[in-house]
C-alpha cells in the first residue's frame, strides 16, 4: 500500500474523571489554551494527519468534550470508559483511517521533529507499528495500522484494552512489524517528566508554556529539556513521579 493510499488520523482518547487531578485534558496551560487545544493546534501543523477524532468516554461528566469538539471543528465518537483501545479503534473507523496517530491527552507536547520521519518510515517499511522512544516521559507518540490495533484488541486481555493500550504489542512483539525511532542521545532523558497527572505536573507544564510560549504550539524537545535543566526547582516538583514507560527498543 503506497503513501498516497494511506490515511493517517489522530485518535485522542478523552475523559474528565481522575483521582489525582480532575479534567486533565481541559486544564489551561496558558491563557485560555487547554492541554487538548495545544495538542490539536500542534497536530494541525502536520498535513499528513488528515483528521482528528476525539474518543470520548461515555458518561455525563464527559459531555463537555462534545461542545469542545464542535467549537473546534473536530470529529468525535463515544465509547467504553474502560476500553480505551476500542475508543481508538472507533476513532480510526469513523474517519476511515488506514493508520492511527496516538498521543495521550494529558501530554501537551510531543517530539514534533520525529513525526514525519516516523510516518515516512512507517509507510516505506510497511510497518504495523512505528513509535519513538527514550524521550522524557510524556513526549512520545505512536503510529499504528488500524488493523494492528484491531488485532491487539481481539487477542489482548482487559488490561491490554485499558489505558495501557500498547501493552499487547509491547509484550507480543513477534506478532507485529515494529520500528522504533530514537532521538539524538542528548534528548534521551528518562529522568524528566512532561505529562499532567498530578497538580505538580500542571504547575511544571504551565511554567514551560509561559517560558516558551513564543514557540507554541511546536515547542521543541530540546527547548523543554534546556528549560527544565536550568530550573531545578521546577524539575524537582515532579521528580517523585518520574516513572518512564516501558522501552519499546528492548522488545
Amino acid at each position: 500500500m503506497s503513501g498516497s493510499s494511506r490515511r493517517l488520523v489522530a485518535a485522542l482518547a478523552c475523559r474528565n474523571n481522575g483521582s489525582r487531578l480532575y479534567g486533565k485534558p481541559l486544564q489551561n496551560i496558558t491563557g485560555e489554551t487547554t492541554i487538548l487545544d495545544q495538542i490539536i493546534n500542534a497536530i494541525r501543523r502536520f498535513p499528513a494527519i488528515e483528521e482528528i477524532v476525539l474518543g470520548i468516554s461515555e458518561g455525563s461528566s464527559n459531555t463537555v468534550f462534545v461542545d469542545f469538539a464542535k467549537e473546534r471543528n473536530v470529529s468525535y465518537v463515544f465509547g467504553d470508559p474502560r476500553d480505551v483501545l476500542s475508543r481508538l479503534i472507533l476513532c480510526g473507523r469513523v474517519a476511515k483511517a488506514t493508520d492511527v496517530f496516538r498521543v495521550t491527552t494529558e501530554c501537551p507536547w510531543f517530539a514534533y521533529d520525529l513525526l514525519m520521519p516516523a510516518w515516512e518510515k512507517h509507510v516505506q517499511s510497511n510497518n504495523d507499528i512505528t513509535v519513538c522512544d527514550r524521550l522524557p516521559e510524556g513526549l512520545h507518540f505512536e503510529i499504528y495500522r488500524l488493523e494492528a490495533l484491531e488485532r491487539s484488541h481481539q487477542r489482548g486481555t482487559s488490561k491490554d484494552r485499558s489505558e495501557f493500550c500498547s501493552n499487547y504489542a509491547r509484550t507480543n512483539p513477534e506478532e507485529f512489524k515494529i520500528d522504533v525511532i530514537l532521538p539524538p542521545r542528548e534528548l534521551q532523558r528518562l529522568d524528566l517528566r512532561v505529562t499532567v497527572d498530578y497538580p505538580e505536573d500542571l504547575i511544571l507544564c504551565r511554567e514551560i508554556a509561559k517560558a516558551l510560549g513564543n514557540s507554541m504550539p511546536l515547542v521543541s524537545v530540546s527547548d523543554i529539556i534546556s528549560f527544565l535543566d536550568s530550573h531545578p526547582d521546577i524539575k524537582a516538583l515532579v521528580a517523585p513521579f518520574v516513572v518512564p514507560e516501558p522501552l519499546w527498543d528492548v522488545l
